[in-house]
């Protein structure tokens, strides 16, 4: 094997004018997935404890609850799927949704 076999893949690839691509919004698509990835991992407790209190007949999360956790991830995978994909500014700003969705959410179901 050669020496340009083994290297590793570089992490950004040049653009059709040969300058090399900018990473300076990794550190921001990082962010907002673990955010992300936060309010998938805060969904799915709130629907098991939904699923646990109707077995044991306790009061547990309501409704609006359920499924207000379960379409802020969604809506929340669904910003970051584009935020990962897309560059620029549309990028940035679907990042950025993530992080409101979660304040809201979060504000909403926690916080009042």
């Amino acid at each position: 094997m050669t020496e340009s076999e083994t290297a590793t893949p570089p992490l950004s690839s040049p653009e059709p004018d040969g300058k090399p691509v900018r990473l300076t919004g990794r550190w921001w698509r990082g962010l907002s997935g673990s955010v992300a990835a936060g309010l998938v991992l805060l969904a799915l407790g709130v629907a098991c404890s939904g699923v646990l209190s109707v077995f044991t007949e306790v009061n547990g999360p309501g409704a609006f609850s359920l499924f207000g956790h379960l379409i802020a991830a969604v809506l929340a995978l669904l910003a970051q799927r584009y935020a990962d994909t897309h560059r620029g500014r549309p990028a940035a700003l679907a990042a950025l949704s993530v992080l409101a969705i979660t304040v809201v959410a979060v504000w909403l179901f926690w916080w009042t």
